[in-house]
């Protein structure tokens, strides 16, 4: 499963560099499909592997000061599927600049 940022974020950024899929991004960004995500950072959770196959651990989850990084429930992935999604990703950038 991916994880997601609460709404507990103080937007320091830590997170953002210490991911290797580049799924993290600082709020006001728009979606290719339109939609604005919330003021705070958040994760593409499609672009999400929980740092499966770079580290041991999810980085977000272990920079950040105030714990707001957290596994996402209701986006449940086998680890089977999330070593599919590693190849798709490289590349992948389905969120831009608002």
């Amino acid at each position: 499963m991916s994880l997601k940022i609460t709404e507990k974020c103080i937007n320091c950024g830590a997170c953002e560099p210490e991911c290797p899929n580049n799924a993290i991004y600082e709020g006001s960004k728009e979606c290719t499909d339109g939609t604005k995500k919330n003021y705070y950072y958040f994760i593409v959770p499609e672009k999400c592997t929980e740092c499966l196959g770079f580290y041991d651990e999810p980085q977000c989850a272990s920079v950040c000061p105030v714990d707001c990084c957290i596994l996402d429930e209701e986006n449940h992935e086998s680890e089977e599927d999330l070593f599919k999604k590693i190849n798709y990703v490289r590349n992948l950038d389905i969120c831009k600049q608002s």
